[in-house]
């Protein structure tokens, strides 16, 4: 048994394009949707240690809104270490430390990426094989098993099937939320509403690119499926993208996920700085943070 303090980053997950088929008779929808990583700026931290029971205390800025998050024991952290409990035997406890960065509900998978954190830690942590955690990945949640995996890939099924893209450059971006939460449910179910899904398909790979202005302007013939209906629940999604559009140097702007989060991509990492400190200036009230997308750290 290790009794070391460990840690990793859970970097937020960013849709540069998000498919998304019918509802179907389980209530979930499958999805075709190119995944890239935030770098360190983009994280929360989950740090970790032997304990006799599993605990966690949340800490950091992200904790501003509290209730956001729900109460403690319902936690996907500590969802994924019962499952990983139940899937290995194990006995080992764990007392975690998530120190909170990125903004909850905001269609960035912060939940998604602490708990593959969580799974990470504990399969080192507790001896137990990786297989078991991959196995237990899906049932969490859709963007787990891709955040457990960490790489470029397009994300298809429920979010189970995972095809890496190796042969991509790592894209400079700027990601913003204006600080409003977007709930997942209600946003699939205006899209479910609409009639949404029709003729959906899924893309076979993703061809390999090398320099970024090729890779967006491919993106820029994709989309994303539930950025309408959530500007419908949260109009303030909108105004974002315009403020994102209107900014110097700016390739492509889009929302991720199922909102509000957005993000702006750029050629070059000072392009995306210069953006991060005139878009502060101006919008302090709003979480603003330039980074880089590839794979995980």
């Amino acid at each position: 048994m290790k009794t070391d303090d460990y840690s990793a980053l859970a970097p937020a997950k960013v849709n540069l394009f998000l498919h998304v088929g019918p509802v179907q008779p389980n209530g979930r929808h499958p999805l075709d949707s190119l995944v890239m990583f935030a770098g360190e700026a983009a994280a929360d931290r989950l740090s970790v240690m032997i304990s006799d029971d599993l605990s966690m205390t949340l800490t950091g800025p992200g904790m501003t809104n509290p209730d956001h998050i729900g109460p403690v024991d319902d936690n996907l952290v500590l969802r994924a270490a019962r499952a990983l409990q139940a899937e290995t035997g194990s006995t080992q406890g764990a007392a975690f430390t998530l120190e909170k960065h990125l903004p909850i509900a905001a269609g960035i998978g912060g939940g998604s990426a602490d708990a593959a954190a969580a799974l990470r830690l504990l399969t080192d942590l507790w001896g137990t094989d990786t297989a078991a955690a991959h196995k237990i990945a899906p049932a969490l949640g859709g963007d787990v098993p891709v955040a457990l995996q960490g790489h470029t890939a397009l994300m298809q099924g429920e979010g189970e099937r995972i095809r890496r893209a190796p042969d991509l450059p790592r894209v400079p971006a700027l990601l913003v939320n204006p600080g409003l939460a977007c709930p997942t449910g209600p946003v699939f179910r205006a899209y479910d509403a609409a009639g949404g899904g029709a003729g959906f398909r899924e893309f076979g790979a993703v061809p390999p690119f090398e320099r970024v202005w090729d890779l967006v302007h491919w993106l820029g013939n994709q989309r994303n499926d539930l950025q309408a209906p959530a500007i419908a629940a949260v109009p303030e999604i909108a105004g974002v993208l315009d403020t994102l559009q209107a900014l110097p140097d700016v390739l492509l702007a889009r929302m991720s996920g199922s909102g509000a989060t957005c993000f702006a991509l750029f050629d070059t990492e000072d392009a995306a700085r210069r953006a991060e400190a005139q878009l502060s200036a101006d919008r302090p009230d709003w979480w603003i943070r330039a980074t880089s997308l590839g794979d995980a750290a």
